[in-house]
């Protein structure tokens, strides 16, 4: 089952994929699911996929405005160096006694299709695609055997970044405002039984620039997901991305940053394609 979340008539909903519409979920459901954090919160997800069966879509895909799969997440949670590769800040890169990470802002995301902005603060705007996850079940000090269990979903993410600021702020680097991207939508779990099974594409006006098996992440899914929840409670909605493969812009040669006007993909097989066109800041 494909979940998104979407802006149609000056209202956010969310609903299921069916050809090429949505089947408006939140209407029906709004008393008791009025958001899809709320649904997967409640574990309603097989009582909305019930409810739509055989139903046709209500809302054409080219009326909506896609949002981030989970716009209103309360956590953002990231993996910063998660496959052998030369690092565009950190240099050569093997693999740590741990993982890597940082929270990113839920308003650093915007969805498919909506425009990317590349800050006025630097020339340094880059890319990284990533599969990402959502978290279905609440847990802490969650044990890798179970770890697969906790998710929802698993969905698309860009993580932009602005090398410069990331060189004396990890956080600053990750944090602009509309600068990263998640979607186009969130594939049940149901549907990925091996998550490690995927083939990531990141494309730059149609040219491939990244391409990796998730096979080659030097921390696997659950291992993140028991690292995380050590620290804390991860919760229903809350995003997890896993790490970038080379390619980003920062290691190209000579180095190739985005600018307004680039369109940029991040295509994951058995989820989707997230796509987003580069717009200068205002």
């Amino acid at each position: 089952m494909r979940v998104m979340s979407f802006r149609w008539r000056n209202k956010e909903g969310y609903g299921i994929l069916a050809d090429d519409g949505v089947i408006d979920v939140s209407s029906a459901f709004a008393d008791r699911y009025p958001t899809l954090r709320a649904a997967i919160e409640a574990d309603a997800m097989a009582e909305i996929e019930a409810w739509t069966a055989g139903r046709e879509a209500d809302i054409a895909l080219a009326d909506v405005t896609y949002l981030p799969v989970i716009p209103d997440a309360r956590k953002v949670l990231c993996i910063g160096i998660n496959y052998l590769k030369t690092h565009p800040v950190d240099g050569e890169v093997k693999r740590p006694d741990f993982p890597t990470c940082f929270i990113k802002a839920p308003d650093a995301l915007i969805g498919h299709e909506e425009a990317l902005i590349k800050p006025k603060a630097t020339e340094c705007y880059d890319y990284e695609g990533e599969l990402a996850f959502v978290i279905g079940r609440a847990g802490r000090h969650i044990r890798l055997d179970a770890a697969l269990g906790h998710i929802a979903g698993y969905t698309c993410l860009n993580d932009g970044s602005a090398r410069d600021w990331q060189k004396h702020s990890v956080t600053a680097g990750k944090n602009f405002a509309a600068a990263s991207s998640c979607g186009p939508w969130m594939v049940t779990a149901d549907e990925i039984p091996d998550p490690a099974a995927l083939t990531l594409t990141t494309r730059i006006n149609g040219a491939e620039v990244q391409r990796s098996g998730t096979d080659l992440m030097m921390f696997d899914i659950p291992t993140i997901i028991a690292y995380l929840s050590t620290i804390t409670p991860l919760s229903p909605g809350d995003i997890i991305s896993t790490g970038s493969p080379e390619g980003s812009g920062a290691k190209q040669d000579p180095p190739r940053f985005l600018g307004a006007g680039d369109v940029i993909e991040v295509e994951l097989s058995a989820i989707g394609c997230l796509r987003n066109t580069v717009a200068d800041e205002e």
